[in-house]
C-alpha cells in the first residue's frame, strides 16, 4: 500500500466516522465544559453530556468525554497528587471500581431515549444538591468514603456524572477548597482508568468516539487551560454561580423534548 493510499484510507475512515451535523456545537460545548472542569475539578459532564447527548446520543457522548478529559487533564495530575489526601482518594476509588461496571452496563443496555431522560433528571437532582449548599459534616470513615465512591462510580459509568456526590462529601470536611479540588482531580484520574477498561469491554469505544475526539479535544483543552488559570484569579463564589447557571441550562436544553434547538 502506498502512502497516498494510506492517507486516503484514513481520510475516508475519519469522514465516515463523523456525524453529519452538530460538530461545531460540540466544540463549543466542549470548551465551556472544559472551562468548568479546569476551575473546579469537576462539572464537565453536567454540561457536556446533556447537550452533546442531544446531538450524537448518550452512548457516544460519554465515551467521548472520558477520552478527551483523560487526555486533556493529564497535566492536572502531578499537582493534584502533591496536594490531595491520597489515602481518602484511594479509598473512594476502591468503591468506584465496583460502581463503574454497573453504570457501564446501564449505559450499554438501556434504551437511548430513556437514558437521556435519566441523565437529564440526574443532572438536575445533582445540581439541586450542589445549589442547596448541603454538605456532609461528619467525620469521614473508610466505609462511608468507599460508599460515596460506589455511588459516584455508578453515575460515572452511566454518564460520567460522578462529580457532585464526591464534591458534596469532601466539601463538608475540614479541607479547604484547594485540597478538595486536588482530591477531586486525583480521584477522577483514577476512576477514568476504571471507566476506560469498563467501556472497552462494554463495546462502547466505536470509531466515532476517536474521530470526534480528534475534532473536539483542542476546544476542551483550551477551556481546561483557561479554567485552571481562572482558579487562581477569579472568586470561587462568582465562578461557582456561573457553573450552576451553565449546568442548569445544559440540563434543560439537553432534554429530548428540545432536540430541535440543537439540531
Amino acid at each position: 500500500m502506498t502512502l497516498d493510499a494510506l492517507v486516503d484510507g484514513v481520510h475516508a475512515w475519519f469522514t465516515a466516522a463523523l456525524p453529519d451535523h452538530g460538530i461545531y456545537a460540540l466544540m463549543a460545548f466542549a470548551f465551556i465544559a472544559g472551562l468548568a472542569r479546569g476551575f473546579s475539578g469537576f462539572g464537565a459532564a453536567l454540561i457536556f453530556v446533556p447537550l452533546g447527548g442531544a446531538i450524537v446520543g448518550p452512548k457516544l457522548i460519554s465515551p467521548i468525554l472520558l477520552v478527551i478529559d483523560g487526555i486533556a487533564s493529564l497535566g492536572m495530575i502531578p499537582p493534584a497528587w502533591r496536594g490531595a489526601n491520597r489515602r481518602e482518594v484511594f479509598v473512594m476509588a476502591a468503591g468506584a471500581a465496583l460502581g463503574i461496571p454497573a453504570g457501564t452496563a446501564i449505559l450499554a443496555l438501556l434504551d437511548p431515549l430513556l437514558l437521556r431522560w435519566s441523565i437529564t433528571i440526574i443532572a438536575i437532582c445533582l445540581l439541586a444538591l450542589l445549589v442547596s449548599g448541603w454538605r456532609y459534616h461528619g467525620e469521614p470513615s473508610a466505609p462511608l468514603t468507599s460508599g460515596i465512591g460506589l455511588i459516584a462510580g455508578l453515575f460515572s459509568g452511566a454518564a460520567q456524572l460522578g462529580g457532585p456526590p464526591v464534591v458534596a462529601y469532601w466539601l463538608g470536611g475540614k479541607s479547604d477548597f484547594t485540597r478538595v479540588r486536588a482530591n477531586v482531580v486525583l480521584y477522577f484520574s483514577i476512576s477514568s482508568v476504571f471507566s476506560a477498561i469498563s467501556y472497552y469491554f462494554g463495546g462502547l469505544f466505536v470509531p466515532a468516539v476517536f474521530a470526534l475526539t480528534v475534532v473536539i479535544l483542542p476546544s476542551y483543552a483550551v477551556g481546561l487551560y483557561g479554567g485552571s488559570k481562572l482558579f487562581g484569579l477569579a472568586e470561587e463564589r462568582t465562578f461557582r454561580i456561573a457553573c450552576y447557571v451553565l449546568i442548569a441550562a445544559a440540563a434543560i436544553i439537553g432534554m429530548p423534548l428540545l432536540d430541535g434547538v440543537l439540531r
